[in-house]
């Protein structure tokens, strides 16, 4: 049997060229997840961040089972909001690998992952009807701008992962975060799980049906990972900040090398090289 002939019996099996293993990485947040509908759920003092977490559980295991289902061999989960601590790794599929968050950026930078999703995501600031809308630090930080465009976290992620040469392949979210996953990333699966009423509030699809858009997105982007390219920025990248307040401008240590401050409210520095996901920060 001919090499060719394998190299396509294993394209119309896994829809995808597969080489030694398909490695997928899903990194959450909390303020996209489906069921959670207000600000105040964010609050870890509040009854209801409670539920934002079991709900959590219940995206990741979506997200996890549409991955395996498509052949992914390993799967390895990231909790991303705020430090961590917000998901119960006994919940996860005892098929999915829990990372702290050191651990999974040395998995993206040894080369073990082939595909790069979100499950949780939000809108960058300034986005009209996005849900609980920012960039990093809602309360310190007005605008993340890269090579003079503004730009969010899904970006960030992108930016990232892309420097590794791994293609982020899907987006879970509110309607704001998936329309601009599309709009910087092309045509990538996309789960629709609510739509912001202002910013603060939002209209959420019953939780049934939002995992099962989750699971059949993250299905779909695994079984078309070749299709997937990875983003890359232009280099050198122009980092750029506009803090929400003179003083939060006044707390950037302006002696890390590159860092400038352009005005009373910016600082800027610019990026030769990505090798590590501060590299993208202020």
């Amino acid at each position: 049997m001919g090499v060719s002939f394998l190299k396509s019996i294993l394209i119309l099996t896994y829809g995808y060229e597969r080489n030694t293993f398909m490695n997928i990485m899903i990194m959450t947040d909390l303020e996209g997840i489906s069921g959670v509908d207000s600000i105040d759920m964010m609050d870890r003092e509040h009854e209801g961040y409670k539920r934002a977490c079991s709900y959590l559980s219940g995206d990741i295991h979506a997200a996890v089972k549409g991955c395996l289902d498509a052949g992914a061999d390993k799967v390895f989960v990231v909790d991303g909001h705020g430090g961590g601590n917000n998901l119960d790794p006994s919940l996860l599929d005892p098929r999915a690998y829990f990372c702290q968050k050191k651990e999974w950026l040395q998995l993206i930078e040894s080369g073990e992952i082939n595909g790069y999703m979100e499950v949780g995501c939000h809108a960058k600031p300034g986005t009209y009807h996005g849900f609980l809308d920012h960039t990093q630090n809602s309360k310190k930080i007005f605008a993340y701008l890269y090579n003079g465009v503004e730009q969010g976290e899904i970006y960030q992620g992108a930016v990232y992962v892309g420097a590794y040469d791994v293609p982020f392949i899907m987006v879970a979210g509110d309607l704001s975060a998936c329309v601009e996953g599309r709009a910087l990333l092309g045509d990538i699966e996309t789960a629709i799980v609510k739509e912001g009423i202002g910013r603060n509030q939002a209209r959420c699809l019953p939780l049934e049906e939002a995992w099962i858009r989750i699971e059949k997105a993250a299905f779909s982007a695994c079984k078309h990972l070749s299709q997937y390219k990875p983003y890359k920025a232009i280099l050198p990248l122009e980092v750029k900040v506009v803090f929400c307040r003179t003083d939060f401008c006044d707390e950037v240590n302006m002696s890390v090398r590159g860092r400038e401050r352009l005005d009373a409210r910016t600082v800027r520095r610019f990026v030769p090289e990505i090798k590590t996901y501060s590299d993208i920060m202020i």
